[in-house]
């Protein structure tokens, strides 16, 4: 028989409360299990005492005769020096699936074909306008020598 060191939901829907149990592997997560060694209760927060309890005497017990916690039941082992648990490193976590790196590309090849539409309209705009300029630049030198003239004379 292989014992496992699991979590046995119960609680209202949408308000977890787990007991800490040791049962057969094979039975049902909220089924029959020989000993409850505590409990968890998620809603309360992280730093709260009263999140996790659990009797350590008989969690040592139930491992040193071969019972095998859950990766939630081993992190709180861990977190109370009961048993060690080595960090684990997926870096692809926070990668983005394929689906989503397709969206993105095509998001960004719309902002680019927009700033490039934006550009083109720009020098359009300005094209006219410096062309206005440089003809106005003439008249505005000559009308600029007639003032220093006038204040001449």
């Amino acid at each position: 028989m292989a014992v496992a060191i699991r979590l046995s939901r119960g609680g209202a829907k949408k308000r977890p409360y787990y007991r800490i149990v040791v049962a057969d592997s094979r039975s049902a997560r909220d089924g029959k299990y020989l000993e409850q060694i505590g409990t968890y209760n998620p809603m309360l927060p992280k730093d709260s005492g009263e999140r996790v309890k659990l009797n350590e005497d008989r969690a040592r017990h139930w491992l040193s005769v071969g019972a095998k916690p859950s990766d939630r039941v081993h992190r709180f082992l861990d977190a109370a020096g009961i048993l060690e648990r080595a960090p684990r490193n997926n870096p692809k976590k926070a990668e983005p699936g394929e689906a989503a790196k397709e969206r993105a590309e095509e998001k960004a090849a719309k902002i680019a074909e927009a700033e490039e539409a934006a550009k083109a309209a720009a020098e359009e705009a300005n094209a006219p306008a410096e062309e206005a300029a440089t003809e106005d630049a003439p008249a505005e030198e000559a009308a600029a020598e007639e003032a220093t003239e006038d204040k001449g004379e």
